[in-house]
C-alpha cells in the first residue's frame, strides 16, 4: 500500500492504541496467553519457542482466579466499550473542528481502536482506515512504556511492513505533562476530595495509583516512572491550595520478580498504621475504567482500607466517555497533524504537549 499522493492528505486514519480486555468470562483465558505471549510484557530467555508455551502455562494456571475477579465486576472488562465511545468522539470532534476552520477543504478522519491483546486487535484497525491516505497512532497511555505504547507501536509497525503499508505516518506517543491532561485531572480530584466530609478533609491525603511494571523493566531506560512523576508534580503544583498531602504507589504486581513500588496496598496499611483518615485515590496511569480500577483500587484496596480503620475512601472518577477527555485528545491531535503538515493549526491546540513523531 504506497503513499499515490502529493500535498496534504484528503483523509487521515487515527488509531487509539489500548491495552484490551476480555469482555466475557470465556475470553480470559485467551486474553491471558496473548498478554504473556509478549516478549515486552515478560521477556523470556529462548524466544518464541519458550515464550508461546509457558504464556500457555501461566494464562492456564491463573485463568480461573482471574475469571472470578472479572465476575465481581459485571463479567468481563468494560475497556472495549469506553474506547469505542472514545474513538467516536474523538472522531466527531476532529470532524467538527477541521470543518468550523477550513470548511470544504477540510479532511475526512476516521478514527478507529487497535488493543494489543484482544479485539478490535491491530489488524482490524488498519482494516478499517485502509482507504486513509495518512496515519496518526494515538497512544491512550498518558506515559510512555516499552511494555504499553512502545509493544503497541511494535505490533503496527510489523503489520504495515507485512502489508507494504508506506503511507505517511505520525505517532503521538506520550502526553503526560500536557497542560489540558493536567486541568483534566486537577478538576477530577477537586470534584473527588469534594465528596469528603470536612473531618476527612482535614486527615486526607491523596493518593496516585500507577500500574506497576518489573524493576527490569525501568532499569533499562524506560521513562514510564520519570513520566509519572512529573504528572504528579505538575497535578499537585496546580492543587496546592487544596493543603492536602500526597503519596505515589504503584498497583497490580504479580509473579516473584521486583516490581517498582511502592506497592498501593503497603502505602494503605501503612497510612492506616499512622492514623490516616480519609483518602483520595488517584488512578493516574489510566483512562478508563477497567479491572484495576473496579476491582483492585474500588474492591480489593477500599475493602482492605476500611477494615483498617481508615473512614472515608473515595476514587476520582475514571475519564470514559467525558467531554474533557474528548477535548484533550482532540487539541492533541490537532497539534500532532499540524506539526507534520497534515492540518491547518487550529486555535484551540495545545501548545505545551509534549507529544513526539516518528
Amino acid at each position: 500500500m504506497k503513499n499515490q499522493y502529493s500535498g496534504r492528505p484528503r483523509s487521515i486514519g487515527v488509531i487509539l492504541l489500548q491495552l484490551g480486555g476480555p469482555e466475557r468470562l470465556e475470553a480470559v483465558a485467551p486474553f491471558l496467553k496473548n498478554l504473556f505471549s509478549d516478549p515486552d510484557i515478560i521477556p523470556v530467555p529462548g524466544g518464541p519457542a519458550v515464550q508461546k508455551p509457558l504464556a500457555w502455562l501461566i494464562s492456564t494456571v491463573r485463568a480461573p482466579r482471574v475469571r472470578r475477579l472479572y465476575a465481581q465486576i459485571g463479567g468481563g472488562s468494560p475497556l472495549r466499550c469506553w474506547t469505542e465511545v472514545q474513538a467516536r468522539n474523538l472522531e466527531a470532534e476532529l470532524t467538527r473542528r477541521a470543518a468550523s476552520r477550513l470548511g470544504p477543504r477540510a479532511p475526512s478522519v476516521r478514527v478507529a481502536v487497535a488493543m494489543r491483546y484482544w479485539h478490535p486487535f491491530t489488524e482490524e484497525a488498519l482494516a478499517a482506515v485502509s482507504g486513509a491516505e495518512a496515519l496518526l497512532a494515538v497512544s491512550l497511555f498518558p506515559h510512555y512504556s516499552i511494555a504499553t505504547t512502545g509493544s503497541s507501536l511494535k505490533e503496527l509497525a510489523r503489520l504495515r511492513a507485512a502489508n507494504g503499508d508506506e503511507r505517511p505516518f505520525a505517532v503521538l506517543e506520550h502526553w503526560y505533562d500536557a497542560p489540558s491532561y493536567l486541568e483534566a485531572l486537577v478538576a477530577r480530584i477537586r470534584t473527588a476530595v469534594d465528596r469528603l466530609t470536612p473531618e476527612g478533609r482535614a486527615g486526607g491525603l491523596i493518593l496516585w495509583s500507577a500500574h506497576g511494571l518489573p524493576q527490569k523493566i525501568i532499569d533499562r531506560g524506560d521513562p514510564y516512572v520519570t513520566h509519572i512523576e512529573a504528572t504528579v508534580a505538575g497535578t499537585m503544583a496546580r492543587l496546592a491550595d487544596l493543603g492536602l498531602p500526597h503519596r505515589l504507589a504503584y498497583q497490580s504486581r504479580t509473579g516473584p520478580i521486583k516490581w517498582i513500588g511502592p506497592a498501593t496496598e503497603e502505602v494503605i496499611r501503612e497510612e492506616a498504621t499512622h492514623g490516616r483518615r480519609a483518602l483520595v485515590v488517584v488512578p493516574v496511569s489510566f483512562v478508563s475504567d477497567h479491572i484495576e480500577t473496579l476491582y483492585e483500587i474500588d474492591l480489593l484496596y477500599g475493602d482492605e482500607a476500611r477494615r483498617l480503620g481508615i473512614q472515608e475512601y473515595v476514587r476520582m472518577d475514571s475519564f470514559n466517555e467525558a467531554a474533557d477527555l474528548t477535548g484533550v485528545l482532540a487539541g492533541l491531535v490537532e497539534e500532532r497533524l499540524a506539526a507534520v503538515g497534515w492540518m491547518d493549526a487550529g486555535a484551540g491546540m495545545d501548545a505545551g504537549a509534549h507529544a513526539e513523531a516518528r
